[in-house]
């Protein structure tokens, strides 16, 4: 991410630079033409150019104000008050959002560089915006074009070992006891927050993918990147249900709970240390799971009068638990193939 922030800099001071050099050219304000460059330098090209073509009418829109409000009342103080109320009710009402903040920047600051000819100001103030936004887009497309591949890959297996952390904390919580439901429901939190930054990292992928076309296999990678970030999100979906269950501890016999505990343990440390994922021994794990799992619900159905309302604490906790053994499966075997 820092390689690409990095890029984005870079791309900012060129757009910034020869956005100017082309103004001074012209003879035109280049403050304004440098304002629009900044602001369209978007993650990818194709927001570049939506929130170009949603800027350039909110610009004219501040620009018209100001010329208006200078006609009307001069450099004075209502001047500013009224180009900018106005610049902000009418691009809100036309719902030119992401062209606000520009539009009604570009109003006020017209006022003070207003002083001869208003028409000509207003269409040299279109121009240089023009020349801001084509700038700054052509170099977004051409420069250092973004490519967020190898960061989506880096942060899911961040995601993974910390998701291996998070699912022993859980347990460690329900079977000796050992940790603070606020802290482990923290712990889900930032990583349902993390998961959403990979998202968007992916749909910006796929956003660029329209003017810098993908290979079969990025394509493929990508796709295998949001099933694997699905998983994930299932993982830590099925953690949540776990903590939520309205018990402290799981009421199981000593061997059960060791059981439970060391093939947690085994997942988490698999997770954790990025290990070649052993997919027999895992497998042997999720029989032993089951196994209790069946032996537990056949207990119930022997004492379901007990049970009318909900399932017991214990059926609950292995349920989720066995869900999330078959999803770290399948996303250790996604991940082999790439």
């Amino acid at each position: 991410m820092k390689r690409i922030a990095g890029s984005r800099v870079i791309k900012t001071g060129l757009a910034i630079f020869i956005t100017a050099f082309i103004c001074d050219q012209l003879g035109w304000p280049p403050v304004f033409a440098v304002i629009t460059a900044i602001v369209t330098i978007e993650p990818t090209v194709s927001q570049s150019i939506k929130k170009g073509l949603v800027r350039f009418p909110a610009s004219a829109i501040g620009s018209f104000y100001a010329v208006l409000f200078i006609t009307l009342f001069g450099h004075a103080p209502i001047t500013y008050a009224l180009a900018a109320v106005l610049t902000i009710m009418t691009t809100y009402r036309l719902k030119l959002y992401s062209g606000l903040l520009v539009a009604t920047l570009t109003s006020v600051a017209m006022i003070d560089v207003i002083h001869a000819n208003v028409i000509l100001s207003f269409f040299i103030r279109l121009g240089t915006t023009t020349i801001g936004l084509v700038v700054s887009t052509l170099i977004n497309l051409f420069i250092l074009p973004p490519d967020y591949s190898q960061d989506i890959k880096l942060k899911l297996n961040n995601m993974a070992e910390r998701t291996g952390n998070a699912v022993e904390q859980i347990f460690h919580r329900y079977l000796i006891n050992h940790m603070d439901k606020y802290y482990c429901q923290t712990t889900l939190d930032d990583l349902t927050e993390d998961v959403l930054k990979i998202e968007s990292l992916i749909e910006y992928q796929k956003d660029e993918a329209k003017y810098h076309p993908l290979t079969a296999d990025e394509r493929d990678d990508l796709h295998r990147s949001e099933r694997q970030l699905t998983r994930i999100k299932l993982m830590i979906y099925h953690m949540d249900n776990i903590l939520n269950t309205p018990l402290t501890q799981l009421q199981l016999p000593e061997a059960e709970r060791d059981m439970i505990l060391e093939s947690v343990e085994e997942l988490a440390h698999s997770m954790k240390e990025s290990t070649r994922f052993d997919l027999e021994t895992h497998r042997q794990k999720v029989k032993q799971l089951m196994a209790l799992y069946w032996k537990d619900s056949d207990q119930l159905s022997a004492h379901k009068e007990d049970y009318t309302t909900t399932f017991p604490a214990e059926i609950i906790v292995l349920y989720e638990l066995v869900s999330i053994f078959y999803l770290a499966e399948n996303y250790y075997s996604q991940k082999g193939k790439t």
